[in-house]
């Protein structure tokens, strides 16, 4: 056919042509070209790209070992646009018969070098100065392409005359890693390669599963792509026992935000609809028959899965994220345990939010998704669970299961945090027995600082819940208020009279053990909203001493020096200062009269109420006894409220078997 000659034109116009390519991307016609060689089931394409001394291309070629172009029947190829004569071929992914003219976009001119086992050998060009006609020229099989010289069949489509730029090839090599990769994944008996190195799949994940429906076997490979395929939504693609694809659909996930998915079911099932010689399906593909409808909810199900455990993964990236950028609310003023329990729980909240509706903080700016969390943060630590989920429903788009979905993790928060205070508070109770333990039968053998030094610190919470969250020292004060009280006259004396009658012979009575000493400044805010410093200062005399009159005395007299100091004279400046020992002395008296006569303020162990200074005295047993009240009460609510979230979590079935064997029991 080396005398064959024709020109003609496509059924529209040139005007017309480029109208469809006003948004098209200076590579996008190579990624079309690519496409058409798959299309006509090449195994293998070449894309060969040249720059020149300014960095703009010299010389693009894309080589097919294809069908090649049945030139002599040019009107059903060249000759079409918009339609394309590779009907009924699900596999089809080029555009449609537009992809061939894109090249307008990039360059002047296009050579289509072609071997066609029927046809022969011919030349085809097209220019963009007149993209309707096309003139093809027979050539003998010597004057072939060199590229495709040495092909039995193929295309080599050359480019001239460039009007566009390119980006780097490593640049391009990642774009068409994008485009390209779902379908290199899904066929790995092709190649696509540019300059003569293989394109990358992108990263993914793979997922095969094996199931049975109907009485046909099925093999169902899903991959999750990191990032999107620039051109490919979310399909679920049929192919035969040999891997011709015969139907595709879109994912009943396509749409899920962070989430690509390219789905393949094989099986033999799907030979009888397999493409002919003629491209038509050798049989009517129904996918409404109940087999393919069967194999669809089991799908579904696997997607569903898989889906779920990305979106676990994504949330968690996403909180780590959050995190890294001060996203979350600062604790580091409150103790640790309380700051453990309240970033555990917004931050299980934040992830059961991602959960049931991930597209909530996408939209989001930082500074809105800061005061989004941090309202979650004061909303549950106000034990409005309830409340909450109300709002979450009013405002998430979320159908009914996903709303049930979220009312059960919302409620496993709340039970989570439940059975993580009473652990807390348990803790707390076994430090309070071994406490007590000590003041009882240890007390005389507790003589250095050390001892107690670090469990007082660490347990501040044993005075009450004001004191649960005195943070971290502060040098400079502890070292001023410790100055102050060892000036404090007779402070660190001890005689007999220190100790009861009937212990005086146990004890050896050392100067040089000093008495455990914690000072804090707090910053704070009071009823009326006005910030102002809480100093705490802590003086806890060793157990074997007994407290009277005297320590009582230098507690005063520490406050007055206190009150001269010009540090503390600050209007924000509220002292508070505590005495504490193990017992007070049988012997004494004016203790108890004080704290009586300030037991109306309902403050335990208040001996004196100045304006911004307060005084203490308490004892162990008062404290622990206080303690131990205080937390058996919230240990008998927790207890119930934590007995009826696991109710909640109970069916019908198994609350009635509860009932029966309870009353079996009853009975015998």
């Amino acid at each position: 056919m080396s005398n064959y000659k024709l020109s003609a034109s496509t059924n529209i116009t040139g005007l017309g042509i480029k109208k469809h390519f006003k948004k098209t991307d200076p590579w996008q016609p190579i990624f079309e070209l690519a496409w058409n060689g798959f299309d006509a089931n090449s195994s293998s394409v070449k894309v060969n790209y040249a720059s020149n001394e300014a960095g703009g291309p010299e010389q693009i070629s894309v080589l097919d070992n294809g069908t090649g172009i049945e030139f002599l029947y040019a009107d059903n190829n060249f000759g079409k646009f918009n339609e394309s004569s590779k009907l009924g071929r699900a596999s089809q992914h080029g555009s449609h018969g537009r992809g061939r003219l894109a090249f307008h976009v990039l360059c002047n001119e296009a050579r289509w070098h072609t071997r066609n086992k029927n046809d022969g050998d011919a030349v085809i060009t097209i220019n963009s100065a007149n993209l309707a006609n096309y003139n093809i020229q027979g050539i003998a099989k010597e004057d072939q392409h060199a590229l495709l010289s040495s092909e039995c069949q193929g295309t080599c489509v050359e480019l001239f005359n460039f009007t566009k730029n390119l980006p780097a090839e490593p640049e391009l090599a990642n774009l068409m890693s994008i485009e390209f990769g779902w379908y290199l994944a899904l066929n790995k008996d092709k190649s696509l390669l540019l300059n003569g190195k293989p394109i990358e799949i992108p990263a993914h994940e793979i997922t095969e599963k094996k199931i049975s429906t109907e009485g046909q076997d099925f093999v169902i490979k899903v991959i999750r792509w990191t990032e999107k395929p620039s051109s490919e939504k979310s399909y679920t693609y049929l192919m035969t026992s040999v891997g011709s694809n015969v139907h595709k659909e879109l994912s009943s996930l396509n749409n899920k935000p962070n989430f690509y998915t390219s789905i393949y079911i094989i099986s033999e099932w799907a030979n009888e609809f397999e493409e002919n010689n003629d491209t038509f399906l050798s049989s009517s593909f129904n996918p409404n028959c109940k087999t393919w409808r069967s194999l669809q909810k089991d799908l579904n199900a696997i997607t569903q899965d898989i889906y779920d455990d990305f979106l676990k993964k994504f949330a968690d990236i996403q909180i780590d994220k959050f995190e890294k950028d001060g996203i979350f609310p600062d604790y580091s003023k409150l103790d640790t345990h309380e700051a453990k329990w309240r970033s555990t729980k917004v931050k299980s909240t934040v992830k059961s939010i991602y959960l049931a509706d991930p597209s909530v903080f996408n939209t989001l700016q930082k500074k809105q998704k800061k005061i989004l969390i941090r309202l979650l943060d004061r909303l549950l630590i106000s034990n409005e669970n309830d409340a909450l989920l109300d709002i979450l429903e009013s405002t998430l788009d979320l159908d009914q299961d996903s709303t049930e979905k979220l009312a059960r993790q919302i409620k496993s928060i709340k039970l989570e945090n439940v059975i993580s205070t009473i652990e807390i508070l348990y803790k707390r109770q076994v430090a309070v027995h071994q406490l007590r333990e000590i003041m009882n039968k240890h007390y005389l053998e507790i003589l250095e600082t050390p001892d107690l030094q670090s469990v007082i610190e660490n347990n501040t919470w044993l005075f009450g819940p004001a004191y649960e969250t005195l943070g971290a020292e502060e040098a400079s004060f502890t070292k001023l208020s410790k100055g102050i009280r060892d000036t404090v006259r007779g402070i660190e004396t001890i005689n007999e009279d220190d100790l009861d009658e009937e212990e005086r012979d146990g004890v050896i009575i050392s100067q040089r053990q000093p008495d455990l000493f914690l000072a804090r400044k707090i910053p704070s805010i009071d009823s009326s909203g006005r910030k102002y410093y809480r100093c705490v200062i802590i003086e806890i005399k060793r157990p074997s001493i007994s407290l009277n009159i005297k320590h009582l005395r230098q507690l005063d007299d520490y406050a007055a020096l206190i009150k001269k100091f010009p540090e503390f004279s600050s209007g924000h400046m509220h002292v508070e200062l505590i005495l504490v020992g193990r017992k007070i002395s049988d012997q004494d008296s004016e203790i108890e009269s004080r704290i009586n006569n300030h037991i109306l303020k309902g403050e335990m162990g208040l001996v004196s109420d100045d304006p911004r200074m307060k005084r203490y005295v308490k004892n162990w047993y008062t404290i622990l006894d206080d303690f131990e009240l205080r937390n058996n009460h919230f240990l008998d609510n927790l207890k119930i409220e934590r007995e009826s979230l696991e109710l909640d979590k109970l069916n019908k079935n198994i609350l009635l078997n509860n009932l029966q064997a309870q009353t079996e029991t009853l009975a015998t």
